[in-house]
């Protein structure tokens, strides 16, 4: 394929950005010939600021089945994920979708069954696995450099979002609009990257989150959860939107040191020998490994937004492998609905987690929701272009 016919669904505000990108020509190979949104308003955006062989279409599945495309970027709400790139599965097209995967991972696993089943590019909107820094941790961990992980904790806090970025839309921070809160609004991209850089997922976890804790919302803003891994290790996760001045710290601990990511920086306190190793051969009171602490250089640059759609259209036309595939996206949901569980049943949550169960509890909480689903913003994020909300 010389040149990949893409189509936007969903002009919003990362679908807004996501046209720009390819309109703009910086993903050689591509081009964007068709954008979707359900607001027939939109039409008149699309062609003040686009170009006229970009054509408008209310019906994403009539756009699908046109034969004018060949791959869509899904920007929608996060309850039309998984349908709609089903949808594209089904006419044969190549798919990448916007973070979250999906609001249950029920929903997801079918998504990513169909991508099986089609033979077609799926990626996910994961752009922050474009970072060099989680790129360095995954390769130090990988390798063995920092030995077997002990311990995780990240503490993301500072995602501050105030009541009047919450009322801005009637679907914000609703079960039935959204499908939560923090965790599968602001947080998808850390709950990917705490299991991606580390190469494992929780076995167990205990949550307790809190549901409108600071704001006059449904969801919940405050979290805090504790994991265990198979090889004995334990994890803490603790996040919420209504903390200022906030926290972005990623602390992995091995048995050869410890590294931080904080403040754009990567820190390793290397032992000079692996703790185990040392503790049977020490025979004094008192005493520790050897221990240097390194600034590990960070070389690359963060692609973002664009980098992954480079790398999708890559992948569709040479094959090369891709940086977030589609099905990984199933990881992070799962860890989101697994601390919602574990705090709805007051209760452990082993993994893999009971899927029915959590659709039963979800079901409950759109049925009382302030925003019933099908009266909610449906095509996608209303697209205010001075602002980019997330």
């Amino acid at each position: 394929m010389s040149i990949v016919r893409v189509a936007v669904i969903g002009i919003g505000n990362m679908g807004v950005a996501h046209a720009r990108t390819l309109v703009a020509g910086e993903v050689p190979g591509a081009e964007l010939v068709a954008v979707c949104d359900v607001r027939r308003e939109m039409e008149s955006w699309v062609s003040s600021h686009l170009p006229a062989t970009v054509t408008y279409w209310q019906d994403a599945e009539q756009m699908m089945a046109s034969g004018t495309i060949d791959a869509v970027i899904i920007a929608t709400p996060h309850y039309d994920h998984p349908e709609q790139a089903i949808q594209a599965f089904q006419h044969g097209l190549h798919v990448m979708i916007e973070k979250p995967a999906g609001v249950y991972t029920k929903q997801v696993r079918k998504m990513n069954e169909a991508s099986a089943a089609s033979g077609k590019v799926f990626s996910m909107m994961y752009n922050q696995r474009t970072n060099p820094l989680y790129i360095k941790l995954r390769d130090l961990i990988a390798s063995g450099e920092l030995g077997e992980v002990r311990r995780t904790n990240w503490i993301i806090t500072n995602w501050y979002r105030s009541q009047s970025y919450y009322d801005s839309g009637g679907w914000r921070a609703t079960w039935a609009g959204e499908g939560g809160g923090v965790l599968i609004n602001q947080d998808p991209h850390q709950l990917d990257l705490w299991q991606w850089t580390i190469g494992m997922m929780p076995v167990r976890m205990r949550a307790f989150c809190s549901f409108g804790k600071y704001r006059n919302i449904e969801v919940e803003d405050d979290v805090t959860a504790y994991v265990e891994y198979e090889n004995g290790a334990t994890g803490v996760f603790v996040t919420t939107t209504g903390e200022a001045p906030g926290t972005n710290r990623f602390e992995v601990n091995g048995d050869r040191g410890k590294i931080v990511i904080e403040d754009g920086k990567l820190t390793f306190w290397r032992l000079r020998e692996s703790e185990p190793e040392f503790n049977q051969r020490f025979t004094g009171g008192f005493g520790q490994p050897e221990c240097w602490k390194c600034e590990i250089p960070i070389t690359g640059v963060e692609t973002g937004h664009p980098g992954l759609i480079r790398n999708w259209v890559d992948a569709i036309r040479t094959g090369v492998p891709l940086i977030a595939p589609g099905e990984d996206g199933i990881h992070g949901l799962t860890l989101s609905n697994a601390m919602l569980l574990s705090t709805w049943t007051d209760n452990w949550v082993d993994l893999p987690m009971n899927e029915d169960l959590f659709y039963e509890h979800l079901q409950e909480r759109i049925a009382g929701s302030t925003t019933k689903k099908d009266k909610a913003f449906s095509g996608s994020q209303p697209a205010d272009l001075s602002q980019t909300f997330k």
